[in-house]
């Protein structure tokens, strides 16, 4: 099966050289991965010699046909709007947003207003969820289903399923949710290595539940690069294959289900 995969976190070499574009695209083909989605870096991982994030990503990738690319705010900045929009032009498909990392609620009046202007523009929202060093107050799993009722054409993904604290919550928020299409969807990224990734770890018997809750057309895998390198990749790889789920399951995760929100 063609493998189309979500998360990959790009860095400028600057910053991180296992992070580039040209190390993704090594990785992808290590990894027998047809095409994957490229997040920006976010601003405050950046020095004040690097480029503006998307902009850069986006002049990176225009020439890659493999390679799609989601934006990233700058939540120190008062001009939300006016970011969205620029996200919308460089032609990316989505955002990506790290509450307890980016310090905002996940409630809050500056994501909120983020939101709509996403949902104006039909912009996909990728979400980090899970225990993060961060009051669990601000950015609480739950505070999800306030961002879906409010926003109701709204779609969006919580990476890492609430991670290994907040798997049920995760799930009640989709189960809360639930549309033809779906527009809330499982996140399937680090969720399998129980050693490294012990915070967003979800045994077999959660990937089978979720989809016995949820269904197999909300979930999509997730590369995490550069923080999971080949041989990590290859093994999520493996443990889906291997994975006792119908085969229709394993092809929408790996690629299907991420191909048809990106077409929307």
């Amino acid at each position: 099966m063609e493998i189309f995969a979500h998360h990959a976190h790009i860095f400028p070499a600057s910053v991180r050289e296992d992070g580039t574009v040209d190390a993704l695209l090594r990785t992808m083909d290590a990894c027998g991965i047809e095409g994957a989605v490229a997040f920006a870096t976010f601003a405050s991982q950046l020095g004040p010699e690097d480029p503006e994030p998307n902009a850069a990503l986006a002049a990176r990738i225009r020439c890659e046909p493999r390679l799609r690319g989601f934006g990233t705010i700058d939540f120190t900045r008062e001009d939300l709007e006016d970011q969205v929009e620029a996200i919308r032009q460089l032609g990316f498909a989505g955002i990506k947003l790290h509450p307890a990392f980016q310090r905002f609620r996940i409630d809050g009046e500056a994501a909120c207003r983020v939101y709509a202007a996403a949902q104006d523009r039909n912009l996909f929202l990728s979400f980090h969820t899970g225990v993060h060093w961060h009051r669990i107050a601000d950015y609480h799993v739950l505070l999800f289903d306030e961002v879906a009722t409010r926003f109701p054409r709204l779609r969006f993904s919580m990476e890492h399923v609430g991670g290994y604290c907040f798997f049920l919550d995760a799930v009640a928020v989709m189960q809360n949710n639930q549309a033809r299409p779906p527009r809330v969807f499982a996140g399937l990224t680090s969720v399998f290595d129980r050693d490294e990734n012990r915070q967003w770890y979800q045994d077999d018997a959660r990937i089978r539940d979720l989809l016995w809750q949820t269904g197999e057309d909300a979930s999509i895998f997730g590369l995490d690069f550069p923080y999971n390198g080949v041989e990590k990749i290859q093994a999520a790889l493996r443990h889906i294959m291997e994975l006792d789920i119908p085969r229709t399951a394993k092809e929408k995760i790996l690629g299907g289900n991420l191909r048809r929100i990106l077409r929307t």
